[in-house]
């Protein structure tokens, strides 16, 4: 049997179908036609509604692939555009920051000595030497075994050991050991059964329970360093807040035995932004995002409300502490990214004009824009842009051009809705478009719950929440969270004392030494 075309109507297209049809036909045919093309109306409906959850769900299982405006069905590429050459791949030798450097002298020459081609100039060293790059490979643990020899008396049985070398230290792991273990599993991931049998295979056993020994104890040591990202992280003029669920195995057993209340569990992630830094925070527990912010906010001192940007959730939002409130504009353009394909012409247009607003934003990012200068300009070039989108969406449901509990409906009333705070930007300085980033601050959550699948204990997901704060502020700040773990190790009984001094922008001042200025 042929496959029927698909015939899309408006709900004014069907009315006038079913006048005409009332017009020519007997009542009770009309009756029985208006019926089947109510029924299949609905069915449509229900069809569209159900392929945008079904492609929601394929986004939050594999990631969203598709939602730039020049990748939708709607937006096709040119057939005469050139494709852009892919990189080969390769790194310059700048980009090593972290790589041993050593550097070689010429076998012969030294700057000042005579030519040996010209015999009459005198050669200068040049300011960019030549540089060669080479990789090795080694376990991410590795060990040495020191083997003192020990000698015995022949007579009296007395035995004689050597002395242990300088420098070998009294711990078994060092702290560049502990801070790669935590790296491994909080920053990459890789859970502690799985580096146990990487390292065991290499010949280097390490125990998964020893593994949580030691971070446990790092936990510990760093506990003023995180209380100083809380304290800090208050005191922030922008602040993104979203959570994902999390599996934590002790209180889903409460759940089973006393039933409480509430049973949901969730992985909030914070990020408290300044003028000169950003701080990543995550806390774990049956608070949700809200609640989270506004335990933050208690330690806000004696500032004006912070801009506070999320999703459009109502649990997002502190109950007790005023926020400047902006929604993700991101979530809103979502919204007709799923009912693209039921409604190509009028989502290509709300997305058109989006895809303008971003391009102003990306702009003001490009010329590094002060504050004010950038609200001024999305006022002059984005603020036109809005007003036109909103005056159609207004139009669409005014005039009934489109159904309001079809999916492109629900779109637009999302907008409507949530209006004053998805244009915040057009109103107060600063204000981000979107929540991106601290989506991106979530995806370590979502990888470790991917790999290590849940916490056992409330206190395992605290030293998780701890770690991957330490090490995403790490990452925001292009700071090599390995050698910031490791001197935090290093010096941890400095840390209770001044732990503004070791944030990751400013701790490598704390590392020298008054008496020692090339330390």
């Amino acid at each position: 049997m042929k496959t029927p075309e698909r015939i899309d109507l408006d709900v004014k297209q069907l009315d006038a179908l079913l006048k005409r049809v009332k017009e020519l036909l007997p009542p009770e045919d009309y009756e029985l036609i208006k019926a089947m093309a109510d029924t299949i109306y609905l069915l449509s409906q229900c069809v569209d509604n159900k392929a945008a959850s079904i492609r929601r769900l394929l986004r939050m299982l594999f990631g969203a692939t598709t939602e730039k405006t020049g990748k939708t069905k709607a937006h096709p590429k040119k057939k005469n555009s050139v494709k852009a050459k892919k990189g080969h791949g390769r790194k310059p030798a700048k980009n090593y920051t972290g790589a041993k450097k050593v550097r070689v002298f010429h076998d012969t020459l030294k700057p000042g000595d005579n030519c040996p081609e010209c015999l009459k100039g005198k050669v200068y060293e040049l300011k960019e030497p030549q540089r060669i790059i080479r990789i090795t490979g080694n376990a991410p643990l590795s060990g040495t075994v020191y083997e003192m020899q020990r000698l015995r008396c022949n007579l009296c049985g007395a035995i004689f050991t050597a002395s242990t070398p300088e420098n070998v230290g009294e711990d078994k792991y060092d702290a560049k050991a502990k801070a790669m273990i935590a790296l491994l599993k909080y920053g990459t991931g890789m859970p502690f059964n799985r580096l146990k049998d990487l390292q065991q295979s290499l010949g280097i056993p390490l125990p998964a329970s020893t593994q949580f020994e030691i971070v446990d104890q790092m936990a510990m040591e760093l506990t003023p360093i995180y209380q100083e990202f809380i304290r800090q992280g208050a005191q922030g003029d922008i602040i993104h807040n979203d959570d994902t669920t999390m599996k934590v195995l002790s209180l889903m057993k409460e759940n089973k035995e006393n039933n409480p209340e509430r049973k949901g569990i969730f992985t909030t992630g914070i990020l408290s932004k300044t003028d000169d830094h950003k701080i990543a925070l995550f806390f774990t527990g049956r608070q949700h995002a809200g609640e989270n912010l506004m335990d933050l906010l208690k330690r806000r001192i004696g500032l004006s409300p912070p801009i506070q940007m999320c999703d459009a959730l109502s649990r997002n939002v502190p109950k007790e502490f005023e926020t400047l409130l902006a929604n993700c504009l991101t979530h809103g353009r979502r919204q007709f990214v799923d009912v693209l394909q039921s409604f190509p012409e009028e989502c290509s247009y709300v997305l058109e004009i989006l895809a303008e607003v971003y391009k102003n934003d990306k702009i003001t990012k490009e010329q590094n824009m002060e504050a004010e200068e950038r609200l001024r300009f999305h006022q002059d070039n984005s603020g036109p842009l809005m007003k036109k989108l909103n005056t159609w969406f207004h139009k669409q449901i005014d005039q009934h051009l489109v159904e309001p509990n079809s999916g492109l409906g629900q779109a637009i009333g999302y907008m409507l809705k949530h209006w004053e705070a998805l244009t915040l930007f057009l109103r107060e300085p600063g204000v981000p478009l979107d929540n991106n980033i601290c989506e991106q601050a979530l995806k370590k959550v979502v990888l470790h719950r991917k790999n290590a699948l849940f916490y056992k204990t409330e206190h395992g997901a605290m030293v998780g929440d701890l770690f991957m704060s330490l090490i995403h502020t790490c990452n925001l700040s292009g700071t090599n969270p390995f050698d910031y773990l490791t001197a935090l190790l290093e010096h941890a009984s400095e840390l209770s004392e001044s732990p503004d001094k070791w944030m990751p922008w400013n701790y490598k001042s704390a590392l020298i030494e008054p008496d020692n200025p090339e330390a």
